[in-house]
């Protein structure tokens, strides 16, 4: 296995392969870019199909991770760390300590913070063993709430571009993916009256939507035919692909997934369908920007000034839109364009 020669290595400043028997830690740790800052990014566990597929998970992960902090102008880079095996699997407080060491041994060049499978509670184990962590309980805690502001900032920015609307009541949002950033995004958006159609791989949270906010319950599968204005995937990546972009029904695609395109041609061909797409590293800004309003040294949060600049994703989503009609050009390559403009800035 290559990772030089890898689809998803785009010139990547280190990519750290990470081990310790004792424990049992199997990790990767790829930082991108660091021209702005120390590259900062989640941790998580997954049960990858092969070591191949968590490479390609953290070289894509870290990308957008300096896309994103670029994006928002924010003083970081863009790098994430992948543990090969699911939370409930391999995760001991033993694990998180040797990740923890394995993290200080990169001097700083990478912060890290939570994702899948990693709690605020469990950054507590590694900061004992490092001081580059971030999102810690006692500091910005976790971030997903803020996530999903910035999110529904943007779906309402996309509402407005793509559909003429101020107002998200009576517009049918279909939400995939009820974890912590997408509940509280469905939250959100049934308070400002959507529809809301749902789907998650747990039937409980999909019980809880139906009950708690209306929803109307699909399968997984059957989410990418659902008849709504608005589709927010909010689980996994890859998700927009040549067999799913054919058969979606909204006119948006908004929502908190990382690396949503499977292939950076499929930009292109949700413009060709006529389907706005909200570029995934801008419009799920705002944890980072969050974490980004905390002072690791005093442990001070600010925020206050976190929630107004998380407001400003529509803003920077509004900017993305009305270049890509004006240059005729997917929003995904615009963000990129503006990604790449910002960090030559540095």
């Amino acid at each position: 296995m290559s990772v030089f020669t890898a689809p998803d290595f785009r010139d990547h400043e280190q990519v750290v392969f990470a081990a310790d028997p004792a424990s049992g830690l199997r990790a990767i740790v790829a930082i991108h870019d660091t021209r702005r800052g120390p590259a900062l990014g989640g941790c998580r566990f997954w049960s990858y199909a092969d070591e191949a597929a968590a490479v390609a998970d953290a070289l894509r992960l870290s990308r957008g991770m300096t896309y994103k902090s670029a994006l928002a102008r924010l003083p970081l880079g863009g790098g994430k760390c992948v543990v090969l095996g699911g939370a409930a699997e391999v995760k001991t407080p033993a694990l998180l300590t040797a990740l923890g060491r394995a993290i200080d041994r990169l001097g700083g060049r990478y912060i890290t913070a939570e994702d899948i499978g990693v709690k605020p509670e469990d950054l507590r184990i590694v900061r004992a063993e490092t001081p580059h962590v971030a999102g810690l309980p006692e500091t910005s805690g976790d971030p997903s709430p803020v996530t999903a502001l910035g999110v529904f900032a943007g779906v309402r920015a996309a509402a407005r571009h793509r559909l003429g609307v101020e107002s998200l009541a009576g517009l049918t949002v279909a939400v995939q993916g009820l974890g912590a950033v997408g509940r509280a995004l469905a939250d959100q958006l049934a308070a400002a009256g959507a529809k809301l159609v749902v789907a998650d791989i747990k039937a409980d949270a999909v019980a809880a939507a139906v009950a708690e906010l209306g929803a109307t319950a699909v399968s997984v599968d059957d989410v990418y035919d659902a008849e709504a204005d608005i589709f927010a995937p909010c689980a996994l990546g890859a998700v927009l692909n040549d067999e799913t972009i054919p058969r979606l029904k909204a006119a948006v695609v908004a929502g908190s997934a990382n690396n949503q395109l499977a292939r950076a041609r499929h930009g292109a061909a949700l413009r060709a369908r006529g389907v706005l797409y909200a570029p995934d590293y801008a419009i799920n800004a705002g944890g980072i920007i969050n974490i980004a309003h905390e002072d690791r040294a005093t442990g001070a949060y600010d925020r206050a000034g976190a929630l107004a600049a998380v407001a400003a994703i529509g803003d920077t989503l509004s900017e993305i839109f009305a270049r890509a009609d004006a240059e005729d050009r997917p929003t995904s390559e615009i963000a990129d364009a503006m990604a790449e403009e910002r960090l030559a800035e540095s």
